[in-house]
This record gives structure tokens, sequence and C-alpha cells, in this order.
């Protein structure tokens, strides 16, 4: 019976709609476009972030270095936090 509900539960871990749908990490690089109208971040290392709607512009333009919290969603990088680095 261990074995059985051993075996349910590695099933159920790989099968997670969460294991392949968001990956969370973080990059620190420095802004080389801001678009506030598409609501998109290029950064140094080639790639496009997304910001949610609310999203603060202030104090953000190419150069500034930034610490980057984000999600991946749908092959999207989706922005969660956003530190500039001093």
């Amino acid at each position: 019976m261990r074995i059985l509900i051993a075996a349910l539960l590695a099933t159920a871990s790989i099968f997670s709609p969460l294991n392949s749908w968001a990956q969370s990490a973080d990059v620190e690089a420095t802004i080389k476009a801001v678009d506030a109208k598409a609501l998109n971040l290029t950064l140094d290392d080639g790639k496009t972030y997304k910001v949610p709607e609310e999203f603060n512009f202030e104090g953000l333009k190419a150069g500034v270095k930034v610490l980057v919290f984000y999600t991946v969603v749908d092959g999207n990088r989706v922005v969660d936090d956003l530190q500039i680095v001093q």
C-alpha cells in the first residue's frame, strides 16, 4: 500500500501543471530599452520582459542596472518585482 501511494504521489508531481507552466527566476542586468506603451523592458541579456499594467516606470531608462525577479508563463518572462541596483 505504501508503494502504491508513493508511486501515485511521484506521478502526480511529474504531471503537476505548476511544474511546467511557471518557473521563477531572477536576473541582474542593464536596461537597453523601455517601452511603456507595450509594457516591455529589454535588458542587455537580449531578452524582453513583460510588466503588469500597473507597473511604475519611474526612474527606469536605458543604462540603469536592475535586478529583475520574473516568472516564465507561456514562454513569456513576466516581471514579478524589480529593484534598481546602486
